[in-house]
């Protein structure tokens, strides 16, 4: 496909003096090319005397020194991930983009890309962009982890379809939570913000604003299975015109969330003709059973599970006498280092709520997030002020650990190691969402996990076996201070 689009790099710097852009990278999955360096960690006074439990041997490892790499927008992981195409129809022709200005995108779209900083398809985008803007519109999975631009392909396949002179809905893209659902929104409107492009998110509402009807005309509609299903109950979403219908974060919504029912309501309330876009981080048989009832005959587009990059994130774990010994380890952490941002993730809110009032009755200042009884106000006041850097430790349960991207967090902390929904075993998949919350497009990144009796060991040890990453031991937080000095 040739682009007949004449659009440069250097054009642009004429239309970013009419309408300046936007400092919205940081929000972008695939869009962040280095909006500044990474915070110092700096030297620390005091170590944590601990001492020798014996319910597992200690484990020595060799150190790896990795090179410095450019931040290029995407994880560093992506330059050499195998993609595996499986085409519904093998007959029809394929082609991997090398460049944007090969898909024959609109000069708008070219200039929301430059003002970006996007500099060439992602493995994901260039793969799987061809298909979505092919002439048949077939529906397509994506099967991708974070960092990898997945958000680009599908936040490009509904822009590109749009015809912003008609004040209708024309695409919607459904996930799992309204922190994600107002981060796409973003997306959204930067690789937009030359068009016309009016978003609307669909999201709950607090309790007074939920009487008021509305009628919505924006060109594309981002929100939650729940409030999506209740605006076109309510005929507030006419779905007549829709020609895109995304799912983003499709294994968090079947597994988590219970919204696989919901989500397939809202797709039969859509045009028989419509293309679906699904992408999920992973692709199991709740996933496929779900996909092959909403994106019937699809292309799909597989990233290796092996080739999940872990590289960027240097993992490490403390060994605790016991769980209430957690605590003085992390308050010793942050009265001792300098960290930047960093998350905290806990299996429940009781454990959230308990946690943040420790940390903030011994002095230091923590914001905390989980979903019910927090208002919708609530955590988006939350979010927002941690993304733009006014608090700088968020306490969180796993409603932080997919989709959302703060590219200034340093250090994740995994103050209950990630388990399945008996707490009996390993959650693979979310110990690689939570500390993928660090290390974002191709930054280092720390991640701390306590382990503090032979369970939590057991699951820590499974899942350095499962993901072939070496987790290091550091005996207190002066080991800590030196191991990550240089990183």
């Amino acid at each position: 496909m040739s682009s007949s689009t004449e659009v440069t790099k250097e054009s642009v710097a004429g239309a970013e003096e009419e309408k300046e852009v936007e400092e919205s990278e940081s929000k972008v999955e695939n869009g962040d090319a280095g909006g500044g360096e990474d915070p110092e960690v700096n030297a620390i006074t005091e170590g944590v005397e601990q001492t020798d439990v014996d319910w597992a041997e200690e484990d020595e490892d060799e150190e790896v020194e990795e090179e410095e790499e450019e931040v290029t927008g995407i994880d560093k992981g992506d330059r050499t991930a195998e993609v595996q195409v499986l085409q519904s129809n093998p007959n029809t022709p394929y082609y991997s983009a090398t460049t944007f200005e090969e898909l024959g995108l609109s000069p708008e779209l070219m200039k929301g890309l430059y003002a970006m900083k996007f500099n060439k398809p992602s493995k994901i985008q260039a793969t799987s962009l061809p298909m979505i803007f092919g002439k048949e519109r077939q529906n397509l999975i994506g099967q991708a982890h974070n960092g990898s631009g997945k958000t680009a392909c599908f936040v490009l396949g509904m822009l590109n379809q749009v015809d912003f002179s008609n004040p209708a809905p024309q695409a919607l893209c459904v996930v799992p939570t309204r922190e994600l659902a107002r981060q796409i929104h973003d997306v959204i409107m930067a690789i937009g913000k030359f068009t016309q492009v009016k978003v609307y998110e669909a999201v709950s509402l607090p309790e007074e604003e939920r009487v008021h009807s509305v009628k919505i005309d924006a060109h594309i509609v981002v929100g939650t299975p729940g409030r999506v299903k209740a605006c076109v109950s309510r005929r507030e979403l006419n779905t007549r015109a829709i020609k895109v219908f995304v799912l983003d974060e499709a294994d968090q919504m079947v597994d988590e969330h219970n919204f696989g029912e919901d989500t397939v309501r809202i797709k039969k309330s859509l045009p028989r003709d419509v293309q679906t876009l699904l992408f999920s981080a992973t692709y199991d048989d709740v996933v496929r059973a779900l996909a092959k009832r909403v994106a019937p005959d699809a292309n799909m587009i597989t990233v290796k599970r092996e080739q999940l990059s872990l590289d960027s994130i240097k993992q490490y774990f403390f060994r605790c006498q016991n769980a209430d010994a957690r605590f003085d380890v992390l308050s010793e952490i942050y009265a001792s280092l300098s960290l930047g941002q960093s998350v905290i993730f806990v299996r429940k809110k009781d454990t959230a709520k308990s946690l943040a009032a420790q940390l903030r009755a011994d002095g230091h200042t923590v914001s905390l997030l989980y979903g019910n009884p927090m208002t919708p106000d609530e955590r988006d006041r939350v979010v927002d002020e941690f993304r733009a850097g006014t608090t700088k430790v968020l306490l969180t349960t796993n409603l932080l650990a997919r989709g959302v991207d703060i590219p200034q967090v340093t250090v994740v902390i995994n103050y209950d190691m990630p388990t399945d929904k008996f707490d009996q075993e390993p959650e693979f998949d979310t110990y690689m969402h939570r500390i993928g919350r660090t290390g974002r497009f191709g930054r280092k990144g720390i991640a701390i996990n306590f382990v503090y009796n032979s369970f939590s060991f057991r699951i820590l040890k499974e899942i350095e076996t499962f993901y072939k990453h070496t987790i290091e031991e550091v005996k207190d937080v002066e080991d800590l201070e030196e191991k990550i000095k240089n990183i």
